[in-house]
């Protein structure tokens, strides 16, 4: 016997396939039943009160089960079967374009609405020039769309072109500022040229005092746009100029929650540098590349002093993030804003040495998939915490790969060069945590 399992936002609905009436001993459910079942769910979809992404066939038996076993990514006595992203058709309205926090121009579709997995879609990015190009979008068009994963909206194709439909054009001036773009050579992305792009700062402070930057609590999107639209912030070191009450004459803002906010812009002038350089938004910087810089260099003065060759020697770091970085701290603008901060305050503070000498030491993990109870971020801390390294490709240097559910290529590659594979337990039990 075998059982048909419903996955539905973690909730599991279980239906059982019997193929016999006789269950005082094991049968096998023949194929055409489980594949009939599975089409039975599936065609449930659009009526269920959840949505659901698939539907995954077990063995029924817990005895199997301890034979059959498992690996580091998956049971053997299991088989998920992922239903195909529902798929429908919707005329494109217009196409309107979004400035990015680095300049860059995001054309943006808006679409009648319509039912898609549960919810109701209207909108979906159209990510670049060359991807309308390709394939051959126009307002007015009718298109078919679809969630990849069964959350992100996507243009898949082009099902009817609309009479007398004519190819978008792109702006050759930013919507925001009126200023030239611009597209260079081998990128797909095209930029506004103007660094005081209003759009610019906007998406700019967003990123500047997010929870992985410069975490300053309360200064939501909303805040900050009124905050540039009274002309108050033009810069993130203008945040820290701020008093409370210009805070509070903000629309819907009360004093103590102006005095919360202030609070909080204060705190994080200790924060460790690797935030103030991830908050700062360089191109092609991420938030892991930040902490290996600071972990390289102790102030922002050396790292402003070094040249992309010091850059490159950094383990992991290519010619492109190099010369990124170098590019960046040459600025005019970037040295005013650096000084602009230390001036108010901002102690700028050197990450914590790594570990050394831990269980770890000289080991390279690699993580891929969904793990059990840790994220994969608490994973890396708890690595590095005991002297390892984390590094995000697998090569024949990598000395495991943590997989979790849903693991991919990582771990397919692993496989492929005979790199060990260990599961969240097993790890648990390298640290003796069980």
């Amino acid at each position: 016997m075998m059982n048909i399992e419903v996955r539905a936002d973690g909730a599991r609905i279980t239906g059982y396939v019997n193929v016999t009436e006789k269950k005082s001993r094991p049968v096998i459910t023949p194929r055409g039943k489980v594949i009939e079942e599975i089409e039975r769910i599936g065609n449930m979809r659009g009526k269920l009160d959840y949505a659901i992404d698939g539907a995954v066939v077990k063995v029924d038996s817990f005895a199997s089960r301890r034979l059959l076993g498992s690996t580091a990514k998956y049971p053997k006595w299991a088989e998920a079967y992922k239903y195909p992203p529902e798929e429908k058709p919707t005329k494109l309205l217009n196409i309107e374009i979004n400035v990015g926090r680095t300049g860059v121009l995001t054309p943006v579709g808006n679409f009648e609405p319509v039912l898609l997995a549960g919810t109701t879609v209207s909108r979906a990015t159209l990510h670049n020039k060359d991807f309308i190009d390709e394939k051959g979008i126009c307002v007015g068009d009718t298109v078919i769309i679809r969630k990849a994963g069964e959350i992100i909206p996507e243009v898949l194709s082009v099902k009817e072109h609309a009479e007398n439909a004519v190819p978008f054009e792109f702006p050759s001036v930013c919507p925001s500022c009126g200023n030239p773009v611009t597209h260079d050579e081998g990128e797909a992305a095209i930029r506004c040229t103007n660094t005081d792009c209003p759009a610019q700062l906007t998406r700019h402070l967003i990123h500047f005092v997010s929870r992985d930057a410069m975490d300053i609590d309360g200064l939501g999107p909303a805040i900050l746009e009124q905050l540039s639209d009274e002309g108050l912030v033009k810069s993130p070191a203008d945040l820290y100029r701020l008093k409370a009450e210009d805070i509070s004459g903000l629309e819907r803002k009360a004093e103590k929650s102006a005095q919360n906010l202030i609070s909080s812009i204060e705190k994080s002038k200790e924060n460790e540098l690797f935030r103030l350089v991830f908050a700062l938004g360089i191109r092609n910087i991420g938030l892991k590349a930040a902490k290996i810089i600071c972990e390289n260099f102790a102030t922002i003065d050396d790292i402003m002093s070094a040249k992309a060759e010091d850059f490159e020697k950094i383990d992991g770091f290519g010619a492109v993030m190099a010369e990124s970085l170098e590019n960046y701290f040459s600025l005019d603008g970037t040295k005013e804003l650096i000084a602009d901060l230390k001036s108010l305050g901002l102690r700028m503070k050197p990450s914590q040495p790594k570990n050394t000498g831990g269980l770890f030491e000289g080991k390279t993990f690699v993580l891929t998939g969904t793990l059990p109870t840790m994220t994969r971020s608490e994973a890396s801390k708890l690595i590095e915490q005991n002297g390892g390294k984390t590094s995000s490709s697998v090569s024949k240097k990598t000395s495991y790969v943590l997989a979790g559910e849903d693991a991919g290529s990582k771990l397919t590659k692993a496989q492929t060069l005979g790199v060990a594979i260990i599961s969240e337990e097993e790890l648990k039990e390298m640290l003796s945590m069980e």
